[in-house]
């Protein structure tokens, strides 16, 4: 289990973690914050809020790790 998705393109079996594009984003929207003047000490400090599931099925198969059907159900992506 990883926390990013290049691991599973890699041959990982399945990672769960922060969306980093949506990361990228909420960065961007604080920078556009600081550069109109706000003081960074004082914007509120987020978590990320949207995670992404990937799953190498490819892998799975390869040793034998049988993926139950609720799980590919809520699967963001299926590699392989």
């Amino acid at each position: 289990m990883f926390g990013n998705r290049e691991n599973v393109l890699a041959g990982g079996l399945m990672s769960y973690g922060a969306d980093f594009n949506e990361m990228y984003r909420r960065t961007a929207t604080y920078v556009d914050k600081i550069l109109k003047g706000a003081k960074p000490a004082e914007l509120p400090v987020e978590q990320a809020s949207k995670y992404h599931l990937t799953i190498n099925r490819k892998t799975a198969d390869a040793i034998g790790v049988p993926i139950p059907q609720a799980i590919l159900l809520r699967t963001d992506e299926v590699i392989g």
